[in-house]
């Protein structure tokens, strides 16, 4: 089986077990998932969506952000931690987004990962999920599980991201990356994974490979 036609059943398994494919941050507006991503960086989606209706509630436009104060969004953020670099990181990428993109989010990864604490990661979520394009978004879970499936080889992100674009279907990577996130919650845990209950355990390389009578 060549890497291509292992990516390929796993995008069509990952279908099957979860049909549907949604980002867990809750947004309704472009600059808010890039927020609200961004705030996601060593917490969980789940406090974040807590605090987001708080701050989107004062803060509602991309110009309103931008003028905010520093403090005032530290002090609303706070239990998302690292406030204080977060707070700057989003009043400075909201003064970005009006002065040089016009209150507009870009559509690239180029242009995305020029904006202060937007890394490829952020980037590839936004392409994807904004605006529909062809995207990996190689977070814990999508590395961690792609290296033990045999589709990538490092644990390094843009390492994995480049070798992920070279097999996967480009229609399905994005959606890919959301299954892999439900998968390793639910399933392919860290510290536990439930390999007999795995939908990819046949095809997957570190199962196949591991002698678990011994």
């Amino acid at each position: 089986m060549t890497l291509k036609e292992r990516a390929y059943q796993a995008v069509e398994l990952l279908k099957l077990e979860y049909p549907d494919a949604i980002c867990s941050l809750t947004y309704e507006k472009p600059h808010e998932l890039l927020i609200s991503t961004r705030l996601a960086a060593q917490c969980t989606d789940a406090r974040v969506n807590m605090v987001t209706p708080t701050l989107f509630g004062k803060y509602p436009s991309i110009d309103a952000l931008a003028g905010a104060d520093i403090e005032d969004i530290a002090d609303i953020i706070r239990s998302c931690g690292f406030y204080r670099i977060k707070s700057q990181d989003i009043v400075n990428m909201c003064i970005m987004l009006r002065d040089v993109y016009g209150g507009v989010v870009p559509d690239t990864i180029e242009e995305l990962t020029k904006l202060p604490g937007i890394g490829r990661k952020t980037a590839n979520l936004v392409v994807g999920d904004v605006y529909h394009k062809p995207a990996v978004v190689c977070d814990t879970h999508c590395i961690r599980i792609t290296n033990l499936l045999g589709l990538s080889t490092s644990k390094n992100p843009l390492k994995v991201e480049n070798q992920l674009r070279e097999i996967l279907p480009p229609e399905d990577s994005n959606d890919f990356c959301h299954r892999l996130v439900l998968h390793g919650r639910a399933v392919c845990k860290a510290r536990r994974p439930d390999c007999e209950k795995c939908c990819m355990k046949e095809i997957c390389q570190n199962y196949l490979n591991t002698d678990f009578d011994a």
